[in-house]
């Protein structure tokens, strides 16, 4: 009667990490992934800048801080056991403003409540670490690393032993007592006892179809790219001290596993779910995301935010002037357009951004409706936790 015993919706690196968790949890669990692409990991898994965070930016006894602190280490541990390419670079976080020295020092002590090594440093410590960033303070964070998350995605798969369905975009969800069948576009139907909704930036779009009112909508916010022409002016990792008003860490400078240096996100309304640039638009998600409440709620709240976020998206001289708050030396001749990646941001009806994991349960099912960044990194821990909760409802 049954295909599988747990049916997880979205092949990114959540719903991957969930189907491994549950085939180490209870061995013999018969696990389906549907994934809607004809490849793992092609949204916000595969477009993300490869950072393992530290967890130093989030609030004591949160789970992000939990699951960031925990899954740094196991997703070292995890590259390592299976030849992933990684390293732990360390990064620094730097003040370029006066203003800016309360928040950092802040993060000190956030750091150190989260049992992360931080060490402070002068302008002369700076340039020992990145010799052309200039800032008037700065925090080195040791535990922080790159890595592939593509690359851990295919492992994923692979060690979990699910069966995974490509192509398989879930158009109906049809939840009895007995259990849960689901319809996807190609006609086929899957029935399965659990159904674990990993769906990311369509998560609330698959609470709906199985009759569950989310309480929250998915806002995507694109993040734009650029990268350095000459990869040599910065050798790690540099952050600027992030407004805690908004859930952005504001432009940073990131080297990758290939050498390159990513900059970025800036952070605008994306016009659809999948939208990796201005021309890309989806009436009908748009129009979701306009009928929302919460969305016009964080446009009164934020708009000057988002009125610098807008020009920088549409100047690249107004870019590269923030990049040259941290690294004077780079003039506009020397930024490259960068793949973009759009973000799904949970927003709830009053207009307030999740900044939490969020996960609901209903009968036969889990939900996981906000897993933001640092949800790659946490990406071990947070499988377990799902795959907890789905087993208990097996």
């Amino acid at each position: 009667m049954f295909d599988c015993d747990v049916l997880v919706i979205g092949g990114g690196i959540v719903g991957l990490s969930t189907a491994y968790a549950l085939t180490r949890a209870a061995p013999g669990t018969r696990v389906t992934v549907l994934e809607k692409e004809h490849a793992l990991a092609r949204h916000q898994t595969g477009r993300n800048s490869g950072v393992i965070h530290s967890g130093i930016y989030y609030r004591p006894g949160s789970l992000k801080a939990k699951f960031a602190v925990e899954g740094a280490a196991e997703m070292v541990k995890f590259c390592a056991e299976w030849d992933i390419p990684h390293e732990v670079t360390g990064k620094i976080i730097v003040a370029t403003a006066r203003e800016e020295l309360p928040r950092l020092h802040a993060l000190v002590q956030r750091g150190r409540e989260n049992g992360i090594p931080v060490r402070e440093l002068g302008p002369a410590q700076i340039s020992e670490y990145e010799p052309r960033v200039r800032g008037l303070a700065a925090i080195h964070v040791g535990t922080t690393g790159i890595c592939d998350y593509g690359a851990v995605s295919e492992r994923l798969a692979e060690a979990s032993g699910a069966r995974i369905l490509y192509g398989a975009e879930v158009t109906v969800i049809d939840r009895r007592a007995w259990g849960v069948a689901v319809r996807t576009a190609d006609g086929r139907v899957v029935r399965a006892k659990v159904l674990v909704n990993c769906a990311g930036l369509h998560c609330d779009r698959i609470a709906r179809l199985a009759g569950d009112d989310p309480g929250m909508r998915i806002v995507p916010f694109r993040g734009e790219y650029y990268e350095l022409a000459d990869p040599s002016l910065v050798r790690g990792l540099v952050y600027p001290v992030p407004d805690p008003a908004f859930p952005f860490l504001g432009v940073h400078l990131t080297r990758g596993i290939d050498g390159g240096v990513h900059i970025g996100p800036n952070a605008v309304p994306a016009l659809a779910k999948e939208g990796y640039g201005w021309s890309v638009v989806r009436p009908r998600e748009l129009g979701a995301t306009l009928a929302w409440p919460g969305s016009w709620a964080i446009a009164r709240a934020h708009w000057r935010y988002g009125a610098g976020e807008m020009h920088r998206s549409l100047s690249k001289r107004a870019f590269t002037e923030a990049v040259r708050r941290l690294l004077p030396v780079v003039e506009e001749s020397g930024l490259r357009r960068a793949a973009p990646g759009v973000r799904a941001q949970a927003v709830l009806r009053d207009g307030t951004l999740v900044d939490d994991f969020l996960f609901r349960e209903a009968p036969r099912t889990v939900h996981v409706l906000n897993a933001p960044s640092p949800a790659a990194t946490a990406s071990l821990p947070i499988g377990r936790e799902v795959a907890a909760r789905a087993l208990a409802r097996l």
